[in-house]
């Protein structure tokens, strides 16, 4: 199990930095994402849009042939965190891509995406680059190692897991320059006290993902906010977890057994974005998908909701009804409308 192996590596080097025990707690031996079962689905632990409604591919669909029409030939799309391959399978049945890659660490996910005509492997680096496409994150940064830190009377303090009293628990540790240096530039106000997230990995991840664009988007799909909209959330932190479709234990509790994430900080994903050369657009998901034509399609299956009900087959209007309420829910504006959309381009 995850948590016996965390606490003897503690037991061996002491306490470990935060990102490490996120690190292990999901990707490691026994980690959550390591285990055979597959997450992102309704027997699962939690549920991603594309698995919500087959209109979230479709859509996005949209945006990819864009970008295809803009960048030319040879194309290549990568998604990133694939899961259970419901983004992929909707989005190529509307825009057929040859050459598409699904990057997933779970064993269980990508004994699932082994059914779709794609190139399954388990690290990003393991696609050639540079290349000519688009790069697809749908709810992958939210899951990137990151290291935590707490503004004190005296100052900025990180805070490590060690093992105390037989239980794991945050300990007390002296800030890293790196670790300062990211809250310097990204965290935004905080008071005495406020928590914040410091997501080294992911600005890295998104350096990394534009860079390996010759052309093409890089498309980051996940909750959160910029390091203003953040500020109200960080008097006790956004640092949660989730296990069976419901809020999880404290993320100490019963590392490999749930899932840990927080809230993206989206002003850093836009900087190192923009250093890596792109350009960068910043959207709510509902903006976004209205956008790229998702509003008129539900106006379509609302009209083709009446014809059903005056005279036609009651089974095929609740499968329209359905569609329509699934679809419905990728905008609602207290729920998955309010995720953020980053597109950054380049070339």
């Amino acid at each position: 199990m995850a948590g016996a192996r965390i606490v003897d590596l503690i037991s061996r080097v002491g306490p470990i930095p935060f990102e490490r025990f996120m690190e292990e707690a999901l990707y490691g031996e026994g980690g959550f994402f390591a285990s055979s079962r597959l997450r992102s689905v309704k027997s699962g632990d939690f549920l991603t849009s594309p698995e919500v409604s087959p209109l979230f591919g479709e859509t996005l669909a949209r945006f990819v042939e864009a970008e295809h029409d803009r960048v030319g030939d040879p194309f290549r799309l990568v998604e990133v965190g694939a899961g259970s391959g419901s983004l992929l399978t909707s989005l190529l049945a509307v825009h057929p891509v040859a050459d598409t890659w699904a990057v997933e660490v779970s064993p269980a996910a990508r004994e699932a995406l082994a059914r779709l005509p794609v190139r399954v492997v388990a690290d990003l680096g393991d696609v050639p680059a540079p290349f000519r496409g688009v790069i697809i994150a749908n709810e992958l940064v939210d899951n990137l190692p990151m290291a935590m830190a707490q503004l004190t009377e005296g100052g900025w303090r990180e805070r490590w897991v060690g093992h105390v009293a037989g239980r794991l628990s945050l300990v007390d540790a002296p800030i890293r320059p790196e670790v300062a240096a990211w809250i310097e530039r990204f965290s935004g106000p905080v008071e005495p006290g406020g928590w914040v997230e410091v997501q080294l990995d992911a600005y890295a991840w998104m350096g990394r993902a534009v860079s390996m664009l010759e052309a093409g988007a890089v498309v980051v799909i996940d909750y959160g906010d910029t390091a203003e909209g953040l500020a109200p959330r960080r008097r006790d932190g956004t640092l949660r977890t989730y296990r069976a479709h419901h809020m999880g234990p404290h993320p100490l509790d019963e590392p490999g057994a749930t899932d840990i994430t927080a809230d993206v900080n989206f002003t850093a994903l836009e900087a190192a974005a923009r250093e890596a050369g792109a350009e960068t657009e910043l959207h709510r998901q509902d903006d976004f998908l209205a956008g790229l034509g998702l509003r008129d399609r539900l106006s379509e299956l609302r009209h083709r909701e009446l014809a059903l009900a005056r005279g036609g087959d009651p089974v095929e209007r609740l499968k329209v009804r359905s569609l329509r309420t699934e679809a419905e829910t990728l905008l609602h504006p207290r729920g998955l409308g309010d995720f953020r959309v980053l597109v950054a381009r380049r070339g």
